[in-house]
């Protein structure tokens, strides 16, 4: 039997099935480790199964791509298109700590409504209630909680209560590479005691932001998730493994963030208050990325032209793409809703931000600044620890594949063409 979801049908798991989000791991640190021996594990699944680069939908933020993937569709179906944006009703900046505006049923919840014992854990909260609508709480069956809030889980609102959501592990702190790898290490228990048929493990990229492939850092990083992959196929799952969005180093050659501060050029062009510039990256880890990453929206207030706006901004260097607000939700995947009038996505290397000293640079846990939103970013590594069937192989070859095709490859392509 197949459930559909979003225009989608996914088989019920055959067997155990973990779909891994691994939070910023830009395909750069997957070869890097490969082909040092830095992941062995992965290097062997990575053999036996299925490999490739994807895209991310866009901005490459952590929310709208974490909704992406568990909705198996872009954001222009589940309408989360960032960690921040202007509700153009209440004229009020809005964070997204809870389930948000989401306007489409996931896989997760889908599944779990027709049967199958499902969980989901992240590193992060503030992603935990999207994850969690129709899975867990009231009335649902399923189980979702964070690495973060693991001490003050309930049965009632998460499924699960903070003794077993915690196991014998102390909970990290949220700036912390033990954080991803409690998410992990809580995954190999909930397998363990089979509660749970179908997993979502979503990390964080707090590694990434702060070191590049090959650091000494990252490479203690990549092997101790290696381990827990490991860990995960030997008890007879099968792993998918994709990220939600790649990172990219954006600072000059002596270390200085590469900012274009938008606000700052614009109140200068348009004047003071008539424009807003929203960051949807922002969200409350400031020492990841200080609310600096390759998209914002411009909201215009005043009396400006759109169009002007947007010729202008395109003029400035270090911008790639300056569009109406139209034109970016066609071009984009996006919701028309949460979007801007004017969509900015920066030069690879380029951050945009708002204006100096609004941005939390003294903060930021790594020596540069390393983020991502922009096009440069949107590269991601794609696994599957089984070989594909002949339908899913003919499918890989045939068209783009998106991080949000995940869980219909391990689902449906390591099974029986239907």
């Amino acid at each position: 039997m197949s459930i559909e979801v979003n225009g989608r049908f996914y088989a019920r798991p055959v067997r155990p099935s973990v779909v891994i989000c691994y939070d910023g791991c830009d395909p750069a640190y997957v070869a890097d480790a490969v082909i040092r021996g830095v992941s062995p594990r992965l290097k062997r699944m990575l053999a036996d199964g299925f490999y490739a680069n994807a895209l991310s939908a866009m901005p490459s933020f952590t929310n709208p791509n974490n909704v992406s993937i568990i909705c198996g569709a872009p954001p222009r179906v589940h309408g989360i298109s960032g960690n921040y944006w202007y509700d153009r009703a209440t004229k009020t900046e809005v964070m997204m700590t809870d389930a948000g505006p989401l306007s489409a049923p996931t896989v997760l919840a889908s599944l779990s409504q027709a049967g199958v014992k499902v969980a989901a854990v992240t590193a992060k909260d503030k992603l935990r209630k999207a994850l969690a609508v129709g899975l867990a709480g009231p009335g649902a069956s399923g189980i979702a909680f964070s690495a973060e809030k693991a001490r003050s889980c309930t049965i009632e609102e998460h499924g699960i209560d903070s003794a077993e959501a915690q196991g014998d592990a102390p909970v990290p702190g949220q700036y912390s590479p033990e954080l991803s790898l409690f998410v992990l290490d809580a995954g190999v228990r909930l397998l363990k005691a089979a509660r749970a048929e179908l997993l979502y493990l979503s990390l964080s990229d707090f590694v990434q932001h702060a070191y590049a492939p090959g650091a000494p850092q990252s490479d203690a990083f990549m092997k101790a998730v290696d381990d827990r992959i490991g860990a995960l196929l030997d008890l007879g799952a099968v792993v998918g493994v994709v990220a939600d969005h790649g990172m990219t180093d954006l600072s000059l050659a002596d270390g200085t963030p590469n900012i274009l501060y938008l606000g700052d050029v614009l109140d200068a062009r348009f004047g003071p208050g008539c424009l807003k510039v929203i960051c949807p990256i922002t969200d409350p880890f400031v020492r990841h990325h200080g609310a600096l990453g390759g998209f914002v929206r411009v909201h215009v207030v005043g009396e400006a032209d759109h169009a002007e706006v947007r010729d202008f901004i395109a003029g400035l260097p270090g911008i790639q793409h300056a569009l109406i607000r139209e034109d970016a939700c066609r071009m984009f995947e996006l919701p028309m809703e949460r979007e801007g009038d004017v969509t900015v996505v920066a030069s690879k290397g380029v951050a945009l931000g708002t204006s100096k000293g609004a941005h939390k640079l003294e903060e930021l846990a790594g020596a540069r600044l390393r983020s991502h939103g922009s096009l440069a970013e949107r590269d991601v590594p794609f696994a599957v620890s089984s070989p594909l069937n002949a339908e899913y192989r003919q499918k890989a070859r045939s068209g783009q594949l998106y991080n949000y095709d995940i869980f219909d490859y391990v689902l449906n392509g390591t099974q029986e063409a239907r």
